[in-house]
């Protein structure tokens, strides 16, 4: 497996999950502005959205979307119940988490790191990610993670785009469950060695 990457971008969840499985894998990254990865390979050639995460399979198929990534990854090593199983309910919590961080928490942040989007765009998000986030800070009262007590492959992409705050002036300080989840997910060797391979510590 290869995966596609910029570092400190989305696409630093599916890094860790591809630690936190062990299974044998490459990564190369992308510059994003000009479509073109580290071996100087045309980025739209190799993946037509043009964006990361992209993990190309062993089988030579490409997988984009961060979140579809994650359940493939996390459906490789079962037996660390990164993912509760196909059909489950959990399974669709899960999938309900996975579709939250990508559509009210991700996206809100993506106008601070567009040059053209205004202030009041900027205002706007700001005010959302403040709903938002204290919404799951809410859900993280009296637990270590998204699901409970059990680390999945949610808590990595939370904890990916939480960590944008600090780039954008975002104070997390109101928000104390999700604070010490962040230091949580922080802490965890996969996590560890995922920043260290991106430069990100």
């Amino acid at each position: 497996m290869k995966l596609f990457l910029k570092p400190g971008s989305c696409s630093l969840a599916s890094h860790i999950v591809l630690e936190e499985i062990g299974r044998p894998y490459d990564t190369e990254t992308v510059d994003l502005a000009k479509k073109l990865t580290a071996s100087g390979a045309d980025f739209w050639a190799i993946n037509p959205k043009g964006y990361v995460p992209a993990l190309l399979l062993a089988d030579g198929d490409l997988l984009t979307e961060g979140p579809a990534i994650l359940q493939y990854l996390a459906d490789l090593a079962p037996e660390l119940h990164l993912a509760p199983a196909n059909g489950s309910k959990a399974r669709y919590q899960l999938q309900s988490w996975l579709t939250f961080i990508g559509t009210e928490v991700h996206k809100n942040f993506s106008p601070f790191f567009n040059p053209a989007a205004t202030p009041e765009m900027k205002d706007l998000a700001r005010a959302n990610l403040q709903r938002r986030l204290g919404y799951v800070n809410d859900q993280l009262a009296g637990r270590d993670f998204l699901m409970g007590d059990t680390f999945s492959v949610a808590d990595a992409y939370l904890f990916t785009v939480v960590g944008w705050a600090k780039f954008v002036q975002l104070d997390l300080s109101a928000w104390p469950h999700l604070i010490a989840f962040q230091g949580r997910v922080a802490a965890r060797p996969a996590t560890q060695r995922a920043l260290k391979a991106e430069g990100l510590i």
